[in-house]
């Protein structure tokens, strides 16, 4: 670990909604959803300075802060120029926008400059120079077309409910051409309309880049002798905006950290010493959770791990995934449920939880609400500060019935 490079004096957030815990927190929500953070994608100046203000902010509550520096290679899927797509159909030309009605597929080849070709579906005879629409992703088909002169393939996707394609920046392999999602009622258009002179032009400026993470790790509290720590846990990147849309990642994943953060600072400052406090906000999450993969080897062994992946909007119960020797955890956490009136509902939560566990250690999931997930509607005031409130308590409960039980046991 490090502990240069990062810490230094943020600029104070802007007036909170609210008084107490809430307006803190949401003021941290605000804070890194900050245009100059540019959606805290990993490797980027944005990311940098969001993790330069964290750690100031976590010195500023009177924890001890490290840092630590690792390599990101091959994870990373960047649009550095905003790309373009028209299609056009008997006289008409449709010119579509980009996170609406098209988007890049991960697997896309870099598409640099505009492209134009007739529609065909993929299984007919005649691909060269054509774009392709295909019903499914099909590495060894698409492989097949490029051999053939194919231009293009051109996948169906749907959106969310406000109309977004939410972004992501990794995922397969590259394949041998590019590859393109468009919306699926526009798909079906063109699929109706291939095979009639129907034409689509498409660029994807898109590369892989390599980069490096920082995880920030701060002790609030070392553990009394014969008592565990805890190490709560949140990933702080985003997805990054796009060249002209911004992606302010406020649920995903800044409601998690200002949870986290307060968390910690209360139980802290509680009266019960006992179990170690600490936390670690994690870099790389959005890239494929490289930060916690990073850190799960070094982590002393015995520790327990609760990750919080998002605190924005509580709509029915709490999802929880737990891994590794987790029985005490979930024991706690059962508690915590019950007395704080917060329910609880076994899930999937695909996040750092399950690098820590991987590794041997107990681990647990929270996941508590994502509106506007990865698009540029997931702002600030999507944030509910009931939610974070009850993330804290959930959180606090837990702990201190992991000091009940440690004391039993």
């Amino acid at each position: 670990m490090s502990t240069t490079g990062l810490a230094g004096p943020g600029r104070k957030a802007g007036p909170a909604p609210h008084d107490g815990p809430a307006g803190r927190m949401l003021a941290i929500v605000h804070r890194l959803a900050a245009d100059e953070f540019t959606g805290r994608r990993v490797g980027t100046p944005g990311g940098r300075a969001a993790a330069n203000w964290l750690v100031s902010h976590l010195q500023s509550l009177g924890a001890v802060t490290t840092t630590e520096e690792f390599q990101v290679h091959g994870a990373v899927r960047e649009i550095y120029r905003t790309p373009a797509m028209s299609w056009h159909h008997h006289g008409r030309t449709w010119r579509l926008t980009h996170r609406r009605e098209f988007a890049e597929h991960l697997a896309c080849a870099a598409a640099p400059e505009p492209d134009s070709g007739e529609l065909a579906l993929i299984g007919t005879d005649h691909v060269h120079d054509r774009w392709l629409l295909a019903t499914a992703f099909s590495p060894a088909r698409f492989a097949e077309a490029a051999r053939r002169g194919a231009r293009g393939i051109l996948l169906p996707r749907g959106t969310d409910e406000a109309g977004w394609m939410p972004k992501t920046i990794t995922g397969p392999a590259v394949a041998a051409l590019p590859v393109i999602s468009v919306r699926t009622d526009l798909y079906q258009a063109m699929t109706d309309a291939a095979g009639d002179e129907a034409t689509v032009t498409a660029s994807m400026p898109l590369r892989t880049v390599d980069t490096s993470g920082v995880n920030i790790h701060a002790v609030f509290r070392s553990p009394s002798p014969g008592c565990p720590s805890v190490l709560l846990t949140a990933h702080y990147d985003g997805v990054g905006d796009d060249p002209e849309l911004r992606h302010p990642a406020a649920a995903d994943n800044a409601s998690g950290v200002a949870a986290i953060i307060e968390a910690a600072h209360q139980l802290a400052t509680a009266s019960h010493p006992g179990i170690g406090i600490a936390v670690a906000l994690l870099d790389a999450e959005e890239a494929g959770a490289h930060g916690s993969a990073h850190h799960a080897p070094h982590l002393p062994a015995g520790t327990l791990v609760i990750n919080l992946d998002g605190a924005a909007n509580l709509d029915g119960a709490a999802v929880v995934e737990a891994a590794g020797p987790a029985r005490t955890l979930l024991e706690a956490l059962d508690q915590a449920g019950r007395l704080t009136g917060v329910p609880l509902r076994a899930g999937p939560m695909p996040s750092d939880n399950r690098r820590y566990g991987a590794a041997g250690h107990a681990a647990i999931g929270i996941g508590m609400g994502l509106p506007g997930y990865q698009t540029p509607a997931e702002t600030p005031d999507r944030v509910n500060a009931d939610t974070l409130l009850a993330a804290v308590g959930l959180i606090t409960a837990t702990v201190a019935s992991l000091n009940s039980i440690t004391a039993e046991h």
